[in-house]
């Protein structure tokens, strides 16, 4: 594979895992606009938020015997198509209730790409290569909260919420074109793989119970917990509590996300002298100890608008060393059953991450105030600290497989 073939690679994986996180950040600063629309309050339209959070992990256990068995591309196209089909409908509701179905199903649709993308690199590069491609596949994740809030403030503000979901729906629609024409196959289908309930529960099981997996797939998920809480919270505590103009709301956004982007890549650079476990290690004690801070100031009532903004910067930079190691550790175990491990990942993840959305949007009902926001942050990261302290005695050194590249089509 040339520089250019690599190139493109990463984007297209980057623009295909990159569209769910642009079906959570492009219409946050929308959340008071809609509630008004549907004659609910924020914390019923945060109710869509976890409710995609929830599909989006769950719907991941579908996809990856599906990918393992028809190969990456089919289930693919066609959970791109649902996502298609659904935020069409999303822009045409008018019913709180009906939203939030639809945005369960507009996830079920979308996580289809998150799992192909994992999945298709675990086929496609070397382990000891898997942590730096997973820092680049976050470079162009995270460009989305940079730009999706924004353009979701203005569209919001002068076209209405309802085209923000038409304009989701146009890119997947580009996102289905690229992928058919340049993206690569990966490893090919495995017709002897059972798609019987039984068999694929027996599967899951058999990845779920090796220690280094569990251990890190867990791990990674408490800690993105914190994030989800804090994607969850941050429109109704920028906007409702600090009054910060829904436009405006996007820059700050992009702000704190630029320092992810720039963890992330950094984390592609330092992984080369220390190890994923070492690193990830010191980014959840570092992160403890901002989030005990953030919580306390905030408690206190004497955290300003700036303060709030630079911690939680601070805090989600931190984050860049966690959630690639956490992913490539998870996953290095694993060649031919790299689907089914890249959804149970997945499904883990963004399982925990669902909870922490639907428990912040829980303690906000009925109360304005950032506590309940930084509240589940610090939370989850130390559960996530104290989690991987405990758990990580029972994994020993793994000797890993490389993937079997005569098994893998580059091109169709």
């Amino acid at each position: 594979m040339d520089r250019k073939q690599f190139i493109i690679l990463i984007l297209i994986l980057g623009f295909i895992t990159a569209l769910g996180a642009f079906s959570i950040d492009m219409y946050l600063p929308a959340f008071t606009a809609i509630a008004a629309d549907l004659h609910t309050d924020v914390s019923g339209v945060q109710l869509s938020l976890a409710s995609y959070f929830f599909g989006i992990s769950a719907g991941q256990l579908l996809y990856g015997p599906l990918l393992d068995r028809y190969g990456r591309k089919k289930p693919l196209f066609i959970g791109l198509s649902v996502y298609v089909a659904a935020s069409l409908a999303c822009a045409a509701t008018h019913s709180i209730h009906l939203l939030i179905a639809l945005r369960l199903l507009q996830a079920l649709g979308g996580c289809a790409g998150i799992v192909a993308a994992r999945a298709l690199v675990r086929d496609l590069f070397p382990v000891t290569e898997i942590a730096k491609v997973l820092s680049l596949l976050l470079l162009v994740l995270i460009v989305s909260p940079m730009l999706a809030p924004t353009i979701g403030g203005y569209v919001s503000a002068y076209w209405g919420w309802h085209y923000i979901f038409i304009i989701l729906a146009a890119i997947a629609v580009v996102v289905i074109v690229a992928c058919a024409i340049w993206l690569p196959a990966g490893r090919k289908p495995d017709t002897n793989l059972s798609l019987k309930p039984e068999h694929i529960a027996a599967n899951y099981y058999s990845v779920f119970k090796h220690p280094q997996f569990y251990v890190y797939a867990i791990t990674g998920g408490i800690a993105l917990g914190s994030q989800y809480a804090y994607l969850s919270g941050s429109s109704y505590v920028f906007i409702s509590y600090y009054h910060v103009d829904k436009a405006h709301f996007g820059y700050l956004f992009a702000f704190i996300a630029a320092g992810l982007i720039a963890f992330s890549q950094l984390n592609s650079v330092v992984i080369k002298k220390y190890s994923s476990e070492g690193l990830m290690k010191t980014a959840l004690i570092i992160q403890c100890f901002i989030g005990v801070g953030l919580f306390g100031v905030t408690y206190s009532g004497h955290m300003g608008l700036v303060g709030m903004v630079g911690t939680i910067f601070t805090f989600l930079c931190i984050q860049g060393f966690i959630t690639p190691n956490a992913a490539a550790l998870s996953l290095a175990p694993f060649a031919k059953q790299a689907g089914i491990a890249s959804a149970l990942m997945g499904f883990l993840q963004l399982g925990i991450g669902s909870l922490s959305s639907a428990i912040v949007s829980f303690l906000n009902e009925g109360r304005l105030s950032p506590i309940p926001m930084t509240g589940v942050m610090t939370t989850f990261t130390i559960l996530g600290l104290i989690y991987l302290h405990v758990s990580s005695k029972n994994i020993s050194k793994q000797e890993f497989t490389e993937p079997a590249l005569d098994n893998i089509t580059l091109h169709e």
